[in-house]
C-alpha cells in the first residue's frame, strides 16, 4: 500500500498543501476505491465542496444508524440536491427495534460501546472492504484525543490477510473558525442543531447542546468514560508519522 518512506514523505508535503489537491491526489492515487465518509459536520462539508470545486468525483457514504436526528436525515437530502451527488447510507444488520428484541430496550443508555460497534463500526468494517482509502473530515482541535490525527495514517484492516487501508485526514490542520468562515462564504447547506449549541452530532440518544468554550464533542455519551464511538479507533494504525 504505502511504505514508510512514502508515507512520511506524503505527510510533510502535505503539511504545507491545500486539502484540494492532498484529494486530487487521492483520486489519482486510489481512483473509485478511495471514500468520503461523513456525518455532515462542517470540515465534511467542506470537503465535499472542494472536491466539487476541484472536479473530483468521489464515492460519498454516510453511517445511517436509525437513530440519526430527523434534522440530520433533512440535510442529506439537502446536500445530494445542492452538491448532485448521491450519498449511500450504510445501515445496520439490525433495525432499531431488532436490536431492542434481542439486547433489551435503548442499548446505548446501558453499553454505548456495543450500540456503536452494532451501528456504526460494523457497517463500515463492511464499506472498506470495497475501500483503498477511506476520507474523513477529523480535525486535530475537535478533542484531545483527535489531537495526534496525521494527514496521511495506514492502518491494518486485516492482520491475517495483512490487507492495509489508507485513512486520509485533508482537514486534520483547519480551525472551526476556518471551517465554519468557508460554509458561511459558500453558502454550503449545514445542520440547522449546530445553532442550537450542538457543536457535533451524532445520534440522537447519545448528543447534546453544550456551551461556548466547552470541548467540541464534549455533547457526546454524557455520563460515560466514552470519547469515540470506535470507527477511528477499531483498526490498529500500522505507521506513525505525525508532522
Amino acid at each position: 500500500m504505502l511504505a514508510a518512506a512514502e508515507h512520511k514523505s506524503l505527510n510533510a508535503r502535505f503539511t504545507t498543501q491545500p486539502a484540494g489537491e492532498i484529494l486530487r491526489w487521492a483520486s489519482d492515487r486510489f481512483g473509485p476505491r478511495a471514500a468520503i465518509g461523513t456525518s455532515f459536520q462542517g470540515a465534511g462539508l467542506v470537503m465535499l465542496h472542494l472536491a466539487k470545486q476541484s472536479g473530483l468525483s468521489f464515492p460519498v457514504f454516510t453511517l445511517d444508524t436509525g437513530l440519526l436526528f430527523p434534522e440530520t436525515l433533512e440535510l442529506k437530502r439537502r446536500l445530494e440536491d445542492f452538491f448532485g451527488l448521491a450519498i449511500e447510507g450504510l445501515a445496520p444488520d439490525l433495525t432499531v427495534e431488532q436490536q431492542a428484541h434481542i439486547h433489551g430496550p435503548e442499548l446505548w443508555a446501558r453499553q454505548p460501546d456495543l450500540c456503536c460497534t452494532a451501528r456504526k463500526v460494523l457497517p463500515l468494517r463492511d464499506k472498506l472492504l470495497d475501500l483503498d482509502c477511506w476520507i474523513t473530515g477529523l480535525r486535530r482541535e475537535q478533542s484531545d484525543t483527535r489531537s495526534g490525527t496525521g494527514i496521511v495514517e495506514v492502518y491494518v484492516f486485516d492482520e491475517a490477510s495483512g490487507r492495509e487501508v489508507v485513512k486520509l485526514n485533508p482537514m486534520a490542520a483547519w480551525s472551526r473558525d476556518a471551517v465554519w468562515q468557508y460554509i458561511k462564504d459558500h453558502r454550503i447547506p449545514y445542520n440547522p442543531l449546530h445553532d442550537r449549541g450542538y457543536r457535533s452530532i451524532g445520534c440522537w440518544p447519545c448528543t447534546r447542546p453544550i456551551a461556548e468554550g466547552d470541548n467540541e464533542r464534549a455533547g457526546r455519551w454524557t455520563g460515560f468514560q466514552k470519547v469515540e464511538c470506535g470507527i477511528h479507533t477499531f483498526m490498529p494504525k500500522k505507521l506513525d508519522f505525525q508532522i
